[in-house]
């Protein structure tokens, strides 16, 4: 089992492919569809800003084939937010996989929400193996509200979506590239998991 990592004007590859190897899972990079339309199982990775990486997305054709796979995808970080209907930043109409909307935080505590926050209510397979309340590694400005795929949340001043899913999607807004174990056991359970 190979995973494709997307290379795209927003990603964050390099810490994704450093964790991959780390749990010992087969990878290639890549930014052409043809090779993404092929692919085993996806991660979209994701730090930037929401309007302009849509914009490079639909000018490569990507935005097609991420919302046509059939493949198993797991978004991170923006890459959840990109499957979103749209964002609030840079005005965005996204890939639409997800129904939710992304939105900035309206909180009085400090924004970006960065560094380790406790996730709850876990209901999707990629949690298998991990305690109620663990920790992972966030760090954004913009958020999925709580909706019908939401999967886990995090309290941050206001409670939103840590991880959504529908079908052979699902997304979650912290890093598990950066979240130690509870991290790799995440990108594990996600290359294990059958859709």
């Amino acid at each position: 089992m190979t995973v494709t990592v997307v290379r795209y004007n927003a990603g964050n590859v390099r810490s994704v492919t450093n964790a991959l190897e780390r749990v010992g899972v087969p990878y290639v990079v890549s930014g052409d569809c043809e090779k993404l339309s092929t692919a085993e199982r996806i991660i979209f990775p994701g730090v930037g800003e929401a309007g302009s990486a849509m914009e490079y997305l639909r000018a490569t054709g990507i935005d097609r084939v991420l919302r046509d796979t059939k493949a198993p995808l797991l978004g991170i970080c923006l890459g959840l937010q990109l499957l979103c209907s749209k964002s609030e930043e840079g005005g965005a109409t996204c890939l639409g996989v997800l129904s939710g909307s992304v939105q900035k935080f309206v909180t009085p505590r400090t924004v970006p929400h960065t560094g380790w926050s406790q996730i709850k209510n876990l209901a999707h397979p990629i949690f298998d193996g991990i305690p109620e309340g663990s920790y992972f590694h966030f760090v954004h400005s913009y958020r999925l509200e709580v909706c019908a795929a939401t999967v886990a949340q995090c309290e941050y001043g206001e409670t939103f979506s840590a991880a959504a899913a529908t079908r052979n999607f699902v997304g979650v807004q912290f890093h598990p590239e950066k979240s130690a174990a509870v991290g790799e056991r995440l990108l594990s359970n996600f290359v294990e998991w059958k859709v």
